[in-house]
C-alpha cells in the first residue's frame, strides 16, 4: 500500500494539472517543487560557473571527492532548475558516498534542440577537466533531464570519448513522439502528464526538428556501447513505456540494464526523498546498484 507521504506528489501534480487548465495562478506550495524534498542534511552546496551558466556542486561531508555524479534536472524543458532539485541530489549523493554536479541548460524559450544536449556534453567534458576520471563520472537525471544524460553519452560515444561508468534515469522522457501505450493506460492516473501536454512541451523544444530523431528520443536510437543504465519509473505515470522502451533498446544493443517500476508511484516520486518512504527506497536501491560501478563498495554511506 503507497504511504500517506507518498501521495504528496500526486497532489503536486493535480494541482499543476488544475492550474494549467484553469490558467490560474499556482499556490506556493506548489510552485516551490522542491517543498517536496526534506533536507538532506550533511551536505555542502556550493556555485560554479560553468561556460556561462551557473551550476552547483553537491558536497556530502562524507563522500569521495573523486568520484561525481552529473545530474540534469527535469521539467519539461520549461522549468526545474538546479535549486528545485538540490534536496533530491543531496539525498542521491549521500546514499551513494560521492559528489554530485547539478548543471544548468536552456529552456525551450531560450533555445532549441539539440543546444541543450551540447550543454550536457559540455558538462561531462567540463567535469574531465577538472580532473574527474570518466570511470568515477556517472551521469543521471530525472524526465527530460534523464532523456538528455542518454543523448548526451550517445554524443560522446559517436565522437570516441570516454563514457560515464553508468547512467541513472528517473521518470525518463526519452520519446518526444510520444507512442507509448501507457499515455493511455494510465491516463486517468495521471493528472498533469497527459499526451496533448506533452506533444506540447516537445514542440516548443524541438522548434520544428522530428520527435523521432534519435537524440531526441533515445528509443529510437541504437544504443550499442553505452554504459550500463539504471531506468526507475512509477507504475502509474504516463511516461512509464518510456523507460520500459529505452531498456529494451539498450539490452538488445547489448547493454547492461536494469529497470525498476514502483508499484502506485507518479512522475519523480523520488523528489519526495526524506520524507515518503518509497522515494527513499529508491534511492537506496539506485546507490546499491551503482556504488560499484565507481568502485566505491565498502565505503560508508548514509540516507538522512
Amino acid at each position: 500500500m503507497d504511504s500517506k507521504q507518498s501521495l504528496a506528489n500526486k497532489i503536486h501534480f493535480e494541482t499543476l494539472a488544475e492550474a494549467w487548465r484553469s490558467g490560474r495562478e499556482l499556490p506556493p506550495e506548489v510552485s516551490e517543487w522542491s517543498a517536496l524534498t526534506a533536507e538532506p542534511g550533511g551536505v555542502d552546496y556550493v556555485e560554479t560557473n560553468l561556460g556561462d551558466k551557473t551550476a552547483l556542486w553537491v558536497q556530502p561531508k562524507l563522500a569521495a571527492k573523486d568520484r561525481v555524479m552529473l545530474y540534469l534536472h527535469g521539467g519539461g524543458y520549461v522549468g526545474g532548475s538546479i535549486w528545485t532539485h538540490r534536496k533530491m541530489v543531496g539525498h542521491i549523493a549521500k546514499a551513494i558516498g560521492c559528489y554530485a554536479l547539478l548543471a544548468t541548460y536552456d529552456y525551450s524559450f531560450q533555445s532549441k534542440f539539440p543546444r541543450q544536449i551540447q550543454q550536457a556534453v559540455t558538462a561531462f567534458e567540463w567535469l574531465a577537466e577538472q580532473g574527474f576520471a570518466p570511470n568515477h563520472t556517472i551521469g543521471a537525471g530525472d524526465s527530460a533531464g534523464a532523456g538528455l544524460i542518454i543523448a548526451a553519452a550517445m554524443n560522446l560515444r559517436d565522437a570516441g570519448r570516454p563514457l560515464p561508468a553508468a547512467l541513472l534515469s528517473i521518470s525518463g522522457w526519452h520519446d518526444l513522439s510520444a507512442s507509448g501505450l501507457t499515455y493511455e493506460a494510465n491516463r486517468e492516473k495521471d493528472a498533469f502528464f497527459q499526451k496533448a501536454s506533452v506533444d506540447m512541451l516537445a514542440s516548443q523544444v524541438l522548434g520544428g526538428a522530428d520527435a523521432r530523431h534519435p537524440f531526441a528520443s533515445p528509443i529510437f536510437a541504437d544504443l550499442k556501447g553505452l554504459p550500463p543504465i539504471y531506468l526507475q519509473a512509477g507504475e502509474d505515470e504516463t511516461l512509464l513505456d518510456d523507460s520500459r522502451a529505452l531498456a529494451d533498446r539498450a539490452k538488445a544493443a547489448g547493454v547492461e540494464v536494469c529497470l525498476e517500476v514502483f508499484p502506485g508511484m507518479l512522475h519523480s516520486f523520488q523528489m519526495m526523498a526524506g520524507r515518503a518512504p518509497e522515494a527513499d527506497d529508491a534511492i537506496r536501491q539506485f546507490a546499491q546498484w551503482v556504488r560499484p560501478k565507481l568502485n566505491l563498495v565498502g565505503v560508508a554511506s548514509k540516507m538522512a
